[in-house]
């Protein structure tokens, strides 16, 4: 059993919509491991995205970067929502909170695992034939290089500009990271490129096979990204890991995390460095639910707060390197969802239909049960 006299600081940043009641469920749940596991964990909380800008003038003000900058990680809720939606483009929460926090902090890894749960497989939009005995597919794509940040961009009444731009560096970095992840899984990596027309396509295929020579003992294969996308439906399990750049990543990650039958049950992790899963010395990163704000369902005990708490699973295990504890988060979630306790997205015949609260106390319980 886990017992450490460490105290870990985590930024609590619960944002908009529904993000604060699935972090409070979280934070039950944190709680239940501090008990478990005889550990601490100091929260700071900080606003971020819209609140931030009702209460600071802006969605990422100085004392939140300085209060995740002081802690050991960040644990992430969601921001935006119709309120903020009249404000110029590069003032909203998405953009104006989320993109300089990756940049900030160098966060340039983001892993999404599209997991299926035996318990939920009725839950996906695709045949049974075709999920099998389940469906379990990371995601690894690159966060501050790309399209979104590349130079120069412009805009007119009637042209606009963005550029698409990669660098060796860039590519090798978030490589090492999809092959390493590849080591702990089933040793394969299908690298997504567009190189028969894009010329960063070229290069990125290019320099992801250089570094696959250091991985003798992982498989490499290379698929251009609309093939990618259909392969995704037609035989999702074919993949391990995905390795993508930023705007294919985006696209892929979304569909992936569909194929699994509800966005509320799929956490990320966005890491500043290549070492991935259980080291010596944990990162930096920063732990979100691949779903957004859902305002339209915000404030009515409605929400899903599986993603959340296995976002703070990831925490646990990457920033912390605390595997007893992130596998006593899976088991109790498991245990929950055998019990046939479900949420309004996950519902299905003969189950039980609860809230947010519920089902956040019920898994938290089944943490501290052991």
């Amino acid at each position: 059993m886990v017992s450490d006299m460490r105290s870990y600081t985590i930024a609590v940043l619960a944002g908009d919509g529904i993000g604060p009641e699935v972090m409070q469920q979280a934070d039950a749940v944190l709680a239940a491991v501090e008990d478990r596991f005889t550990l601490t964990f100091e929260r700071r909380p900080a606003d971020v995205g819209g609140i931030a800008i009702d209460n600071h003038g802006h969605a990422l003000p100085q004392q939140t970067i300085d209060t995740c900058r002081e802690a050991d990680a960040v644990l992430f809720g969601s921001v935006g929502g119709p309120r903020w939606e009249s404000l110029p483009p590069d003032q909203q929460p998405e953009r104006a909170a989320l993109l300089p926090l990756r940049k900030t902090f160098g966060l340039f890894a983001n892993l999404r695992p599209a997991i299926i749960f035996p318990q939920l497989r009725s839950a996906s939009p695709l045949k049974p034939e075709v999920i099998g005995e389940g469906l379990d597919v990371l995601v690894v794509r690159e966060l501050t290089g790309g399209i979104y940040f590349g130079e120069p961009k412009s805009r007119t009444a009637d042209r606009a500009v963005d550029t698409m731009v990669y660098t060796r560096r860039e590519i090798e970095r978030i490589s090492h990271v999809a092959f390493q992840a590849a080591r702990k899984r089933n040793g394969r990596v299908t690298s997504i490129d567009k190189a028969n027309v894009l010329a960063n396509g070229v290069l990125w295929r290019e320099v992801v096979t250089e570094v696959a020579a250091g991985y003798p003992d992982v498989e490499l294969g290379h698929m251009y990204v609309d093939n990618a996308a259909m392969q995704l439906v037609r035989n999702p399990r074919q993949f391990d890991v995905i390795l993508c750049g930023n705007m294919f990543g985006d696209i892929l990650s979304d569909e992936a995390s569909m194929i699994t039958g509800s966005l509320g049950m799929l956490p990320s992790a966005s890491l500043s460095s290549s070492s991935v899963g259980s080291t010596a010395q944990p990162v930096f990163g920063l732990y979100e639910p691949s779903g957004g704000s859902a305002p339209d369902i915000a404030g009515r005990d409605l929400a899903n707060p599986i993603a959340q708490i296995l976002s703070l699973a990831m925490l646990l295990q990457y920033s912390f390197g605390l595997d007893e504890a992130y596998e006593a988060i899976l088991n109790a979630i498991t245990s929950v969802l055998d019990d046939g306790w479900r949420t309004a997205d996950i519902m299905s015949d003969g189950c039980r239909l609860v809230g947010t609260a519920d089902i956040g106390s019920r898994i938290a319980a089944a943490v501290r049960d052991r």
